[in-house]
C-alpha cells in the first residue's frame, strides 16, 4: 500500500470477454466491427408463450471446464463461470503475472447486478419438490453478488483490495471507475476489474416483459432487428448475458514491465437521480451530472470527445432522456459526436453491460475505429444525435462509456487514446 496520489495515472493493459458476439476478444471485436448480431430466439427455455418477446443475446458454445475445475463448475452458476473466464483472459492478455512477491498489490473489483439468482431459484425449487436435504450447502456462498469477486481472487491468487460493486445496469462502469480510484489512492498497483450477469432466467424475462421494457423484432424482420437504439421506431431492450474484465494498472508500473496499453482511464463520474426506481429523471439530469463530473475529474474538455458508447437500451423514454443528458453535459458538441451503440448487437447485459461496453470503447480507441450501430435507420429527431450507422476508421482522442441503472444509478468513464505520453 502506498500514499494516496490522485495525480497517479491509470491505464488498461488487459481485456477479457464472454458475450453473445464472442467468447474471446478477437471474436467479439470482429463481430462488433463486422456488425454481426448476437441476438436470436431464446433457447434457454421455450419463449413461445411470451411472443413477440422471444429474443435475447445468449452466450453460446462456452465450456466452463476450460476455466474451472469440475467441483467449482458444479457448485457455481454461469455468472461465475463467465466472470472467471473473462478475468483469466484479461490477465493473459495483459501479461501480468501474479506471484508471491506482488499478490498483495493486486486487487479485484468485480461486480454484478443480481449475482447468482439462478442458484437461489434452483434451490428453492429443490426444497419444495424434494425437501430440505436437497438444498445444496454451498449455494449461498456461491450465489451472492460478491461471489464472483471472491472466486476470481481464489483462482488467481490476488490478495489485495477486493470488493463487489452493485449498481444495476451501471455496475460495470462503476467497477472500472472504482478500480481506477483504488490505484490512485494507493491501495493497489493493479486491479482485475469488471462485471458479470446471468439475467436470462424465465421469471426475470417475465418481470421485464410485464414492466413493458422489452422490445420485439421489426414487423417482417428477424430477431437481430429487435434492438435499435435512438431509432424513431425503437420499442424496448433485449436481455443479454455475459461478462467483461479489465486489468487496470498504475501507468508507471505498466511501463516498467513493458505492457501494451489499450487506453488510459482519465475520468470517472457517479451520480444518483434520487427520482424513481425505473424511469430516469426528466431531462437526463442525473446522467448529465455523472458525465460532467467525469470530464471535470479527468480535466478533459468536451471538444476532445470523439465517440460515445451510450447506455442506449432502445427504450423510448430511456434513449430520449440519455440524449438530453449528452446535450446538457457536452453542449453543442453533443449533436456531432459519433454514437456507437453496441447493445444493438449484444443486447442489454444488465450488470455486465458497462464492462463489456467499456471494453469496446477501449478497443475503439486502440484501433482508431468507430463500430457501427445495427438497426438504427432513422435517428429520432428528438434525440438529435449522430449515430454511427457503419463501422469506420477515425482519429479518436477520447471517448465516453455511459451507463444508467435501475434505482437511478448513473456512471460514466472517460477513456483516452494512448499515444505513449
Amino acid at each position: 500500500m502506498r500514499d494516496p496520489d490522485h495525480t497517479r495515472r491509470v491505464v488498461i493493459t488487459g481485456l477479457g470477454i464472454v458475450s453473445p458476439i464472442g467468447n474471446d476478444l478477437a471474436t467479439a471485436w470482429s463481430s462488433l466491427t463486422g456488425m454481426k448480431s448476437g441476438l436470436d430466439r431464446i433457447t434457454h427455455w421455450d419463449p413461445t408463450a411470451y411472443a413477440p418477446y422471444v429474443v435475447a443475446g445468449e452466450v453460446r458454445n462456452f465450456d466452463p471446464a476450460a476455466w474451472l475445475d469440475a467441483k467449482s463448475v458444479r457448485r457455481t452458476g454461469p455468472e461465475i463461470h463467465w466472470g472467471v473466464a473473462a478475468a483469466k483472459q484479461a490477465l493473459t492478455h495483459s501479461g501480468l503475472e501474479i506471484t508471491d512477491a506482488n499478490r498483495e498489490e493486486i486487487g479485484v473489483v468485480f461486480g454484478s447486478g443480481a449475482g447468482g439468482q439462478g442458484l437461489f431459484i434452483e434451490n428453492q425449487m429443490a426444497w419444495k419438490e424434494k425437501g430440505p436435504r436437497s438444498v445444496a450447502p454451498t449455494f449461498i456462498a456461491h450465489g451472492l453478488v460478491d461471489s464472483t469477486s471472491g472466486m476470481i481472487a481464489i483462482q488467481t491468487g490476488a490478495m489485495g483490495h477486493n470488493m463487489a460493486v452493485v449498481s444495476a445496469c451501471a455496475t460495470g462502469t462503476h467497477a472500472l471507475g472504482e478500480a481506477a480510484e483504488a490505484i490512485k489512492r494507493g491501495d493497489v498497483t493493479a486491479v482485475i476489474s469488471g462485471s458479470t450477469e446471468n439475467p436470462l432466467i424465465e421469471v426475470a424475462h417475465i418481470g421485464f416483459m410485464n414492466m413493458r421494457g422489452l422490445g420485439a423484432p421489426r414487423d417482417g424482420e428477424g430477431p437481430s432487428s429487435t434492438s435499435r437504439p435512438f431509432d424513431l421506431d425503437r420499442a424496448g431492450f433485449v436481455l443479454g448475458e455475459g461478462a467483461g474484465a479489465f486489468i487496470v494498472e498504475d501507468l508507471e508500473h505498466a511501463k516498467a514491465r513493458g505492457a501494451t496499453i489499450y487506453a488510459e482511464v482519465v475520468g470517472y463520474g457517479s451520480s444518483a437521480d434520487a427520482h424513481d426506481m425505473i424511469q430516469p429523471i426528466e431531462g437526463g439530469a442525473g446522467a448529465a451530472r455523472s458525465i460532467k463530473w467525469a470530464l471535470q475529474r479527468g480535466k478533459i474538455d468536451a471538444s476532445e470527445i470523439d465517440m460515445i458508447n451510450p447506455h442506449g437500451t432502445s427504450t423510448p423514454v430511456g434513449d430520449a432522456r440519455e440524449a438530453l443528458a449528452f446535450h446538457s453535459a457536452l453542449g453543442a458538441r453533443a449533436a456531432q459526436i459519433p454514437i456507437s451503440a453496441t447493445k444493438s448487437l449484444t443486447g442489454h447485459l444488465m450488470g455486465a453491460a458497462g464492462a463489456v461496453e467499456a471494453i469496446f470503447t477501449a478497443l475503439s480507441l486502440h484501433h482508431q475505429t468507430i463500430p457501427g450501430t445495427l438497426n438504427t435507420r432513422n435517428v429520432d429527431p428528438e434525440c438529435n444525435l449522430t449515430v454511427a450507422l457503419e463501422t469506420r476508421q477515425a482519429p479518436l482522442r477520447a471517448a465516453i462509456s455511459n451507463n444508467i441503472g435501475l434505482g437511478g444509478h448513473n456512471g460514466a468513464v472517460v477513456l483516452r487514446h494512448w499515444t505513449g505520453k
